[in-house]
């Protein structure tokens, strides 16, 4: 619970206060310690309560709450003071900045802006330590080609995230046609992706959890739709404020991609904070390997969040060695999972995740160990040294051995 800012409210307008809380309320980040109606009263919330922030929406008396920001910038130094106002006036802004506000929002709030607010006071109080985590991490997993296990490792490597301690995860379908990762679960959700971009902008943390099915791992899943024909309903705009919304609500957020890299895929691509690139060692998924890093170098920022994840080491004797894989595509793996078809086919095809179905087979201790590399627990496996070989990568290209 160290990551949880406590927060108060104050504004005299009971509907307005309770749309901010609605907003607030399930957000795992944020704790409400008070609320309040009169401007007058608050301070001494403040001072009895000791909240992270103060939330101060002065629409009702602009006057009177500017002097209350003023009144806690000096009394309560240690509570970041966050204005809320439906003005965007310059004035008014810069005179809320002076009076000691940390932060000011314009009404109608959007929830990626009392994010990125939060997230700033966030980090502004816990610094910048070389390893701590701010905020959620969304995993992209991708593959170099169909096939590869991209599902497998989402929806595995999401349930073993979910089953660590002081974590939520949310595992989110974007193969939008032929996803299965509710198979892979054995559910049958009520709600899909869809549903909740239709009804994005007026969800609210609690109607967001109630809209996803609970796995018995702790895992949350978002399916892709059913009907093949509402696949053009999902947008990219709705999909930027979904994930907006589960990175409020989780601490981890997977991203199951599809094998087409469509502009869904790319807007979930840029909003990761780390890509788990799925291959295997053989000729047509590393030169789809060197096609996509190539492609990723062009956008920036994407190339580095990069990891390139061996599905099904040792599936036979010959496979390319990842040696020869580094000098490839010039870059190093960063971890390897064992062959295991037989646990793996039992698993999907009776949906039940590995860390259930055979939790101590090799398959499962390597994605535990996935997990805890992402998360920052345990350092990558230790793999041949990789040379950027760019006349390998040409000959992969070309289709020459």
């Amino acid at each position: 619970m160290s990551n949880v800012l406590r927060l108060a409210i104050v504004d005299p307008n009971d509907m307005q206060r309770e749309s901010l809380k609605a907003m607030l309320l399930g957000m795992d980040m944020i704790w409400l310690e008070a609320e309040c109606s009169r401007y007058e009263f608050f301070a001494d919330v403040v001072s009895q309560t000791n909240p992270d922030i103060g939330l101060v929406a002065i629409d009702s008396d602009p006057e009177k709450g500017l002097e209350l920001v003023g009144r806690l910038a000096v009394a309560s130094p240690d509570c970041a003071v966050l204005v809320i106002s439906s003005s965007n006036d310059g004035n008014l802004i810069l005179k809320a900045l002076r009076a000691g506000a940390k932060e000011f929002l314009t009404q109608p709030v959007r929830i990626e802006d009392v994010l990125a607010a939060v997230g700033r006071i966030s980090q502004r109080r816990t610094g910048h330590g070389e390893h701590q985590q701010h905020g959620s991490q969304v995993i992209a997993v991708a593959g170099a080609i169909g096939g590869v296990g991209t599902t497998s490792v989402a929806v595995n490597l999401g349930c073993v995230l979910a089953k660590m301690p002081h974590t939520s995860v949310a595992l989110l379908d974007l193969d939008l046609c032929l996803g299965d990762a509710d198979v892979f679960l054995d559910t049958i959700p009520d709600y899909t992706l869809v549903d909740v971009a239709q009804n994005v902008t007026r969800l609210d943390f609690s109607l967001l959890k109630r809209s996803l099915t609970k796995h018995s791992s702790g895992l949350y899943l978002l399916p892709r739709p059913v009907q093949l024909e509402d696949v053009a309903l999902v947008t990219s705009e709705d999909l930027q404020r979904v994930i907006g919304l589960l990175k409020a609500t989780f601490t981890h957020l997977v991203l199951d991609l599809s094998k087409g890299f469509s502009p869904i895929d790319m807007i979930a691509l840029e909003m990761a904070n780390q890509i788990l690139l799925c291959t295997q060692l053989d000729l047509p998924c590393l030169r789809n390997v060197v096609r996509l890093m190539m492609s990723f170098g062009n956008m920036e920022g994407l190339a580095d969040k990069v990891k390139i994840v061996v599905n099904r080491v040792g599936l036979e004797n010959g496979q390319i060695t990842l040696k020869k894989a580094e000098e490839t595509i010039g870059k190093e793996i960063f971890w390897q999972l064992p062959n295991d078809y037989r646990t793996m086919i039992d698993a999907r095809n009776n949906g039940v995740p590995l860390i259930e179905s055979a939790p101590r087979a090799a398959i499962t201790q390597s994605m535990t160990a996935l997990a805890k590399a992402i998360s920052g627990e345990e350092a990558p496996q230790e793999a041949p040294a990789a040379k950027k070989n760019f006349s390998g990568l040409l000959r992969l290209l070309q289709g020459k051995k």
